[in-house]
C-alpha cells in the first residue's frame, strides 16, 4: 500500500475503537463497554489536512494465557505493530498505570517503530494531570485526548502527520475494482478462506464460532489488479442473536454486503444448505450484488462418483435461483479449489458491468418472439416492440410493449433465462421491467 500505516494499540477497554471511529469518521469498529470486543485488525483510511494514512484498530493486548482467542488477539497486535510506520500507544488516564501498560511499552521499544503515547478519557483538567503518570513509561511526551468527546483530536492528527512520511502520504484516487465480501453463518471457514486468498494470517482463525466480529478489509493484487477482500462476522438468525455486540456484528456483515460488488457466500459442506444460508443468499440477490457460492470443508465429505453433481442438484432444488450462480466445492484446510474463488469472482464482477448493444438485443428479442411469443392475456395479444439495456451494475433491461401489465411472471422468467442463455450474466441478478410503448 502506498499510504503510511498507523496502528492503535493498548490494553483492553482503553478506547482504541472509539479513537479509530473518531479519526476515520466512520462507525466501523464496534464500541462497547465490554472489554475485548475488537479481535482482528480493522483497517480504514484517514484524511487530514490534504494528507492520507491507513489506520489500524487492534484488539486489546493481554498477557499470555491458555485461552486460544486471547493469544490470537495478542499475535494480531504484534503483527499490526510490525507493519506500522507509526504506533499510537493508548493508555487510560482515568485509571492508574498497570503492569500490562509497562509490558506494551517494552514491546513498542523492542519494535523500534516510531510512536506516540496517547492518554485517553482526559475529559477535564484533573484527568489531564493524571495522564502525566504515564511519562514514567520512558516513552517521552504523553498526548491527553478524549476520543469520545473529540477533545484535542485535531492536535493529535497534526502530531501524527509530523511523524509519518510525507512524500507517500498524498491522497490518491481509488480505482474501481472487485470488492469481495466473504459472508456466511458462524464457523463455516470464512476467515480461513480469506487467509488462503490473501496468503497471510490477516484474520484470526480458531475452531470457536463467532471469532470475527468486525468487517475487515484486506487489499490484495490479482493478476496485477486490486481486489478488496471483506471478511465478516458469522450471520445468525436475528432472533438467535444473544447480545448487543453480536447484533452490531450482524449489522456490520449486512453493511459489508451492501458495499461490496460481489459476495462469496460460504456454506458448511457437512451441515448442508440451511434456512439461514438461504436467507443470506436471498439478501445478496435482493441487494443485486454478484454472487458466488463456496461449499467449504469439502474434504470432510464422503465422496462417491456423483457426490458433487448430486450435492449441487439438491442445492438448486432447495433454492431454484442458484442455477444461475457459480457453485464451487472448496476446502480452506487443504486449499482445494480456493484459488478458483478469485477467478470466479472476477468473472462475476465483469458480468455485472457487461452492457449489450441495443441492436444485438433486439436481434435476440426477435428470435425469441418468433419461437415463443408472449401468451395472450384477458383476450388481448401482447406485442413486445423492442428492448434496451438501461443500466449496469446490476444489468437492467427494459422491454417496451403494448400491454406491460399483462405480462405474466412466467414469461418474465422465460425472458431472463433466454438473456442468460444468450449473453451469460453468470452470477449476476438481472432486473427486467416492462413499459408501455
Amino acid at each position: 500500500m502506498t499510504e503510511p500505516i498507523v496502528a492503535i494499540v493498548g490494553r483492553p477497554n482503553v478506547g482504541k475503537s472509539t479513537l479509530f471511529n473518531r479519526l476515520t469518521q466512520k462507525r466501523k469498529s464496534i464500541v462497547h463497554s465490554e472489554a475485548g470486543i475488537t479481535r482482528d485488525r480493522v483497517y480504514e483510511t484517514v484524511n487530514w489536512a490534504g494528507r492520507q494514512f491507513l489506520l489500524i484498530d487492534t484488539g486489546g493486548f493481554v498477557p499470555e494465557s491458555a485461552d486460544q482467542i486471547t493469544n490470537a488477539i495478542r499475535e494480531q497486535v504484534k503483527l499490526a505493530v510490525n507493519e506500522a510506520d507509526l504506533v499510537i500507544f493508548m493508555v487510560d488516564a482515568s485509571e492508574p498505570m498497570t503492569a500490562l501498560d509497562r509490558e506494551i511499552a517494552a514491546m513498542i521499544r523492542r519494535s523500534q517503530r516510531d510512536y506516540l503515547v496517547v492518554a485517553n478519557k482526559c475529559d477535564n483538567e484533573r484527568l489531564e494531570i493524571n495522564s502525566l503518570e504515564f511519562t514514567e513509561l520512558g516513552l517521552g511526551e504523553v498526548f491527553p485526548i478524549s476520543a469520545l468527546n473529540g477533545r484535542y483530536i485535531g492536535d493529535l492528527l497534526d502530531a501524527i502527520l509530523q511523524k509519518i512520511p510525507q512524500k507517500i502520504a498524498t491522497v490518491k484516487e481509488e480505482k474501481e475494482h472487485l470488492q469481495l465480501a466473504i459472508v456466511g453463518m458462524p464457523n463455516v471457514g470464512k476467515s480461513s478462506i480469506l487467509n488462503v486468498l490473501a496468503g497471510s494470517e490477516k484474520a484470526i482463525v480458531t475452531d470457536i464460532p463467532g471469532t470475527t466480529r468486525d468487517a475487515i478489509d484486506t487489499e490484495i493484487k490479482y493478476f496485477n489488479e486490486p481486489v478488496t477482500l471483506i471478511d465478516t462476522a458469522g450471520m445468525r438468525k436475528q432472533r438467535r442473536i444473544k447480545d448487543e455486540v453480536e447484533y452490531y456484528s450482524f449489522l456490520r456483515a449486512s453493511r459489508a454486503i451492501e458495499r461490496c460488488n460481489v459476495a462469496l457466500v460460504v456454506i458448511d459442506a457437512v451441515k448442508g444448505f440451511t434456512r439461514q444460508d438461504a436467507a443470506i443468499v436471498r439478501q445478496v440477490i435482493d441487494l443485486r450484488k454478484g454472487l458466488v457460492i463456496a461449499i467449504n470443508k469439502w474434504d470432510l465429505v464422503q465422496r462417491e462418483t456423483n457426490t458433487q453433481v448430486n450435492y449441487q442438484r439438491n442445492l438448486i432444488e432447495q433454492f431454484r435461483e442458484l442455477e444461475h450462480y457459480p457453485i464451487l466445492f472448496v476446502s480452506a484446510k487443504t486449499h482445494q479449489r480456493v484459488p478458483k474463488i478469485l477467478e470466479t469472482a472476477r468473472m462475476v464482477y465483469e458480468n455485472r458491468k457487461m452492457r449489450i448493444e441495443t441492436n444485438e438485443l433486439n436481434k435476440f428479442l426477435q428470435d425469441v418472439i418468433n419461437r415463443t411469443p408472449p401468451p395472450a392475456n384477458l383476450g388481448k395479444f401482447i406485442k413486445i416492440k423492442y428492448v434496451t439495456q438501461v443500466k449496469t451494475e446490476p444489468p437492467v433491461f427494459v422491454f417496451f410493449c403494448n400491454e406491460p401489465h399483462l405480462i405474466k411472471e412466467d414469461y418474465r422468467r422465460f425472458l431472463e433465462n433466454q438473456l442468460r442463455r444468450q449473453f451469460g450474466f453468470i452470477g449476476v441478478p438481472l432486473i427486467i421491467s416492462f413499459r408501455k410503448k
